[in-house]
């Protein structure tokens, strides 16, 4: 590189290492409270799983009860009716089944049932500590708990409003981070590149929180750009729209009025299917078994609405949707998600990029430890910013403090 352009890259460098570092002071305990309430949120489901286990885990003993059985005994026990069932794939979950009473407003209440003695062990009208604490990290994470705040602070807008800006306004800052850390990065003379690679454990500990800062930001970038730039979905309306807009997935306020509108074809002769025959007859239109959620519609004359979950080890959590006739189980109406466009499928994808379930467990986990990342950078970066701060006076300083040391001594 020649001395002009090297010294033109310098400046450069240094602009993005001024824009880099006031962006993470302003952000950084902030960036601190959003990505350590993250790093916990990316197991969110497996956390409460774990700690709420009698909810959701049973022992196995001989062969379960039909999905059908136990509908008919829950609504002859509760006096209500069924109104969507979660059958699960592994015979050692818990079956979700929601029942609604006659004369009862809203979604009703899930009841969590063994599906090998038809015993209830819970509802979700109770909530445990572990969804309390779970609720408060997502509060944590969204609106840095100001929504739980209930004094207005500002009069110009609400409280969660309010956090959703600052948080944005912080994901912003941090999401420049990223983009300036990658140039920052890049050495000034690129055969030494495989340096920021490395974390040197035998250096003091000045070196190793330096090396910390940029090794582990560099190994997690791709994770630290996706998390940021799709955090801002929740945030601002214009970015949503607009990442809408990008990926193809935008609806006006009047074609989803439409949708919703949208005529429902009416069946004149409506069976009575039991729950296992719509199970199998969803496998079987998709040609693989899995986690089904079913919603049984008041109405019978009108299509049986079928979302299945895939359950392997890189499975994404979304669902492919089906409606089935309740004349005889054909198949009225499909959504599968590898059927969208490749960009319909991104943005479809904006909830699962951001907390990295896109390729189930395996990404789940990759993006946990770049939470962890996220979690320390401000941490460190701060570091390196307060040891830069204490270092020794300019070598313009310590030749000057020589030429007065010789006029002293020629004295």
């Amino acid at each position: 590189m020649s001395t002009s352009s090297s010294g033109l890259w310098k400046k450069v460098r240094n602009i993005f290492n001024q824009i880099h570092l006031y962006a993470g002071l302003v952000c950084g305990l902030i960036v601190v409270a959003v990505c350590f309430s993250g790093t916990l949120y990316v197991y969110n489901t497996e956390i409460r799983e774990f700690f709420d286990s009698e909810l959701y885990f049973v022992e196995p003993s001989g062969d379960r009860m039909s999905a059908e059985e136990i509908k008919s005994n829950l609504e002859s026990e509760l006096n209500k009716s069924v109104t969507q069932v979660f059958w699960m794939e592994d015979a050692d979950r818990a079956a979700q089944f929601t029942l609604l009473g006659e004369g009862e407003e809203g979604r009703g209440t899930t009841f969590y049932v063994n599906p090998f003695t038809g015993e209830i062990l819970g509802d979700n009208t109770t909530r445990t500590a572990t969804q309390e604490f779970m609720s408060s990290m997502f509060s944590l994470h969204r609106w840095l708990l100001l929504d739980r705040v209930e004094a207005p602070i500002l009069e110009s807008m609400g409280n969660r409003d309010l956090g959703r800006l600052i948080n944005g306004i912080s994901t912003t800052l941090f999401l420049l981070g990223v983009l300036t850390g990658i140039v920052i990065w890049v050495p000034n003379k690129l055969k030494n590149w495989k340096q920021g690679l490395k974390i040197k454990w035998s250096g003091n500990w000045k070196r190793v929180n330096h090396d910390l800062h940029n090794s582990l930001a560099f190994y997690s970038l791709i994770a630290l750009f996706l998390m940021s730039a799709t955090g801002l979905f929740w945030s601002f309306n214009w970015y949503r729209e607009g990442w809408q807009k990008t990926w193809d997935t935008y609806q006006s306020e009047a074609e989803r009025e439409a949708e919703r509108n949208k005529p429902q074809p009416v069946f004149e002769n409506p069976k009575s299917f039991t729950l296992d025959e719509i199970i199998a007859a969803t496998e079987s239109h998709l040609g693989y078994v899995g986690n089904t959620r079913i919603s049984i519609p008041s109405d019978l004359t009108k299509t049986i609405d079928v979302r299945q979950y895939k359950t392997n080890l890189t499975a994404s959590p979304g669902s492919d949707n089906l409606s089935l006739s309740p004349e005889d189980l054909d198949l009225v109406e499909a959504s599968l998600f590898s059927e969208l466009p490749v960009r319909q499928q991104i943005g479809r994808s904006v909830k699962y990029l951001h907390t990295g379930e896109i390729f189930g467990q395996v990404s789940k986990f990759i993006w946990f430890l770049a939470c962890l990342i996220a979690t320390s950078l401000p941490i460190t970066g701060t570091l390196i910013w307060w040891n830069k701060r204490k270092k020794k006076p300019s070598s313009s300083r310590r030749k000057v403090g020589r030429s007065s040391t010789r006029k002293m001594e020629m004295a």
